[in-house]
């Protein structure tokens, strides 16, 4: 979206607005004790929440790909807000089903080669709907970009549909009242240690989505086309894909304290390649190392977000995988939803460069609580359970 709406005209703030739609991401924590409770106990639990959602995605796009992109993003944007939001409102709640059911399955010697799946996933996703998405529509156009992506949703729900979910435990249920949702989140956040946790949630990806949020204008800036962005894009996120199976392997023998703050060192590094480039000028002939940086800013992320992912589960309790996992994702993207949502007019005022430095410093201030962070002391799954 960002490199679609720069091209179409928009300016760097309303760039960064584009955000606004995401909230159900940060607010998901609201509904998540729902996700968990409504079904629990029965057949196919979470695949039910899962197969609900994808087909509200499926239906949002085939409006999409009715409407013309040149009136979406013009005296349509308002419309187009919408959608986003719809569609932001569904991916967020089947990511629900998703990670409780993740949280509930792995164990945690497992949880960072599982993580490693989940960011791949992750990161397959934004090759499909960034780099290649920018590709196809140049290609194909609009229409038939969305229908693409469309049929491509219908496997994934074929593949959900055939998994067989374990059956889960069924635990004695309390009426479901604002008292008790009050009482959930309570009982997650009353626990030792959370508070260090929650200010390192907070804090570590506020850099990532505030830089990268301004890349893609920066090269539409420096005079890349749409079809060498996507390009870049796809390789790069190819990277990151590698960086988190990279991140699966070494949280296996790595103590979870090196891998958190260390990855979230070379996040902040990476954009301090990214301040160095933007430094010589949009219109300096600086494109193979905007390569090499936008390759390094990928691997940093799949090895940070592995790490984050893999914490998150250890704080989770049985029964509640699905809204703890939740609430501590919301709290983490409400920051760096606010964070991002200042991005295009920290470059409009500060200029590119300046605002690269200034997502490494962010990148690199939650590294001050690895000093005062103890790590969860998980428990391991009896022998022959999930």
């Amino acid at each position: 979206m960002p490199a679609l709406a720069r091209d179409a005209g928009l300016s760097p703030e309303w760039i960064g607005l584009l955000a606004l739609p995401a909230l159900p991401w940060a607010l998901k924590f609201i509904w998540a004790p729902w996700v968990d409770r409504w079904g629990s106990g029965g057949p196919d639990h979470r695949k039910r929440w899962i197969l609900a959602c994808l087909a509200g995605v499926v239906a949002v796009l085939a409006v999409a790909a009715m409407l013309p992109q040149v009136w979406l993003f013009g005296a349509g944007f308002a419309v187009l807000i919408v959608m986003l939001f719809l569609l932001n409102l569904f991916s967020a709640t089947q990511d629900i089903a998703t990670d409780g059911l993740a949280a509930r399955l792995l164990t945690p010697r497992l949880r960072g080669l599982g993580n490693s799946v989940q960011v791949s996933g992750y990161k397959i996703g934004m090759i499909l709907g960034s780099g290649a998405l920018l590709i196809l529509v140049g290609w194909l156009g609009w229409q038939a970009t969305l229908l693409t992506v469309i049929a491509m949703l219908l496997l994934v729900a074929l593949t959900a549909w055939r998994f067989d979910e374990p059956l889960e435990p069924v635990r004695p249920r309390k009426p479901v009242t604002l008292r008790w949702w009050l009482r959930q989140l309570a009982l997650f956040w009353r626990r030792p240690g959370l508070a260090v946790w929650l200010l390192i949630l907070l804090g570590y990806k506020v850099g990532d989505g505030f830089g990268t949020r301004m890349i893609k204008p920066f090269l539409v800036d420096s005079h890349w086309t749409l079809a060498e962005i996507g390009t870049l894009d796809l390789v790069a996120s190819l990277v990151g894909l590698a960086g988190a199976g990279l991140a699966g392997l070494t949280m296996m023998r790595l103590s979870r304290r090196v891998a958190l703050f260390g990855f979230a060192g070379l996040q902040a590094l990476s954009f301090i390649g990214w301040w160095w480039v933007a430094s010589w000028g949009v219109d300096a002939p600086q494109g193979a190392w905007i390569w090499a940086v936008a390759l390094f800013e990928q691997l940093a992320d799949g090895l940070s977000t592995v790490a984050l992912f893999v914490v998150m589960m250890d704080y989770c309790r049985a029964g509640h995988e699905g809204s703890d996992y939740t609430v501590q994702a919301s709290v983490q993207l409400f920051a760096v939803g606010a964070f991002t949502l200042a991005s295009g007019f920290s470059v409009a005022w500060l200029g590119y460069a300046s605002h690269f430095l200034l997502a490494a410093i962010l990148s690199a201030v939650v590294i001050i609580a690895a000093f005062f962070w103890q790590p969860p002391v998980v428990a391991h799954a009896p022998r022959g359970e999930p």
